[in-house]
């Protein structure tokens, strides 16, 4: 089982997003999943400039590190998501890697995936951060299976607490893609995006040849 964990925090190593990271990581590795580090702020990702080409052959023409990522997360069985809050948001580093995704959604390539998130604000926000990256990681196809985030205003004790709540989360993590865990409510919302994704694609075949054939080859589209 191959766990990915994505830092989106700039601050590298004094990164207190990092820490949580770095717990929930630990507690997938002692549940016995093989994990991989990946600090998004290392990596050259540009902005998506909608030309749609990914629609129709599956690949991004930009040249840089976005497919090498998207390689890896493909790979993984298991996400763990981690980002400060930026203004009650995600880190631009990380909503630019995000918006190239697109091709993703309509494939809804991630089922079968699952993931958590971890999030820092200094005064708040995470709860926000948390229901964000939940929806998006259902959006891409995968079930949210967990989110820690750590307010810190709220004192080193509390946060302590937080890292220890994110180490049971990466468990957590680990027990869900073992056990495959429904999560009814997620399957009611995926069953729509397989419906939607299905019906826009086929509207579209001519400029979405790649994703018409990948949805018609999973037997979504007759």
């Amino acid at each position: 089982m191959k766990i990915l964990a994505i830092n989106a925090s700039p601050r590298g190593k004094k990164s207190n997003t990092l820490r949580l990271v770095e717990a929930a990581l630990t507690g997938a590795a002692d549940a016995g999943a093989d994990t991989e580090f990946l600090d998004l702020c290392e990596s050259d990702i540009g902005y998506c400039t909608a030309c749609g080409i990914c629609y129709q052959t599956g690949e991004c023409p930009i040249q840089d590190d976005y497919a090498g990522i998207l390689s890896k997360m493909q790979a993984a069985d298991g996400l763990i998501i981690g980002t400060p809050v930026y203004i009650n948001a995600v880190t631009a580093q990380l909503k630019t890697l995000l918006d190239r995704m697109a091709d993703v959604i309509h494939c809804q390539a991630f089922a079968g995936k699952y993931g958590i998130v971890v999030t820092t604000g200094g005064g708040g926000g995470t709860d926000e951060v948390i229901a964000y990256l939940g929806n998006t990681l259902q959006v891409l196809g995968a079930d949210m299976c967990g989110g820690v985030g750590a307010v810190m205003a709220e004192g080193s004790e509390r946060f302590e607490q937080r890292i220890s709540e994110a180490e049971k989360t990466g468990e957590l993590l680990v027990h869900a893609i073992r056990n495959k865990t429904p999560y009814p409510e997620q399957e009611v919302f995926h069953a729509e995006m397989r419906k939607h994704m299905s019906a826009l694609v086929s509207a579209n075949r001519e400029t979405m040849q790649h994703e018409y054939e990948y949805l018609k080859n999973r037997g979504w589209i007759e």
